[in-house]
């Protein structure tokens, strides 16, 4: 199974800049699908952006042209750098991912979610 834990949130201007990280732990096997969402206050949790193993990504429209998602295969980790923030990106962010590992002598697959952390964008 698997763990995954945020670092990166803050509270910073308008047009400034915040890097998320999110690595995974535990008795991985593979992880497919990682990605980032948030919620901010009345609101559904919405898609940021996902990348898969390969490379692969998928951004929210809001969110072109000034955020990027990447990741390291090798540290089971995410990241996404996030430029030009505006009050509107102001939210509770959420790593998630599709994780993959051995578990009775079978592959298992699970979606987990990290714990939060809060972006706070100031106009």
């Amino acid at each position: 199974q698997g763990q995954l834990v945020e670092s990166g949130g803050g509270l910073v201007q308008a047009g400034g800049s915040l890097r998320l990280s999110c690595a995974a732990s535990g008795s991985i096997f593979a992880i497919r699908t990682m990605g980032w969402y948030r919620q901010a206050p009345g609101k559904q949790r919405e898609l940021v952006a996902a990348i898969i193993s390969g490379g692969g990504t998928n951004y929210a429209d809001s969110v072109k042209g000034r955020f990027t998602i990447s990741r390291d295969n090798a540290k089971n980790t995410v990241y996404l750098q996030m430029n030009s923030l505006k009050p509107e990106d102001t939210a509770v962010y959420y790593c998630n991912a599709a994780v993959t590992y051995w578990r009775g002598g079978v592959l298992n697959t699970d979606d987990y979610w990290g714990q939060g952390t809060q972006v706070t964008v100031s106009s």
